[in-house]
């Protein structure tokens, strides 16, 4: 089941949208059983893959910043970089999930009906362990 909703997306595409804006990139969405995006260069070469997760915060109160691990070993297992993107109220924060340092337990959230994965296995990182990029909307 799927509980993605329509803010839920928009929130998605204002974060990959600022993302790629960075560098002048592009990205193409990709299937629901995938990671979200493919990133692609100004020159249309594919560079990396992006996870987008939401974060019901503004960027300064966003720490530590969750990840399911199901979701690192899915976006680790292609063959470009994997960069991991928390969309905030204000801004996103971003790292590529080889520069990550951070905590392993079980977390998630309060279990919804029809979920098989609001409780699992979740990486925690902090500010103070890692070399975070951000960008303000």
């Amino acid at each position: 089941m799927r509980f993605e909703t329509d803010k839920d997306l928009n929130r998605e595409e204002l974060a990959i949208q600022s993302f790629v804006s960075a560098f002048k990139g592009t990205y193409q969405k990709l299937d629901e059983n995938d990671v979200d995006f493919k990133i692609s260069d100004a020159n249309g070469i594919a560079i990396a893959f992006a996870e987008v997760k939401g974060r019901m915060r503004e960027v300064k109160d966003a720490y530590p910043l969750p990840v399911s691990v199901k979701k690192l070993i899915k976006i680790t297992d292609k063959n470009l970089v994997p960069v991991i993107i928390w969309a905030c109220y204000d801004g996103i924060i971003y790292s590529k999930v080889n520069e990550l340092k951070g905590t392993i337990k079980i977390g998630g959230r309060k279990p919804r009906v029809g979920s098989h994965n609001d409780i699992e296995l979740m990486a925690y990182y902090s500010k103070e362990n890692n070399n975070f990029k951000t960008i303000y909307y």
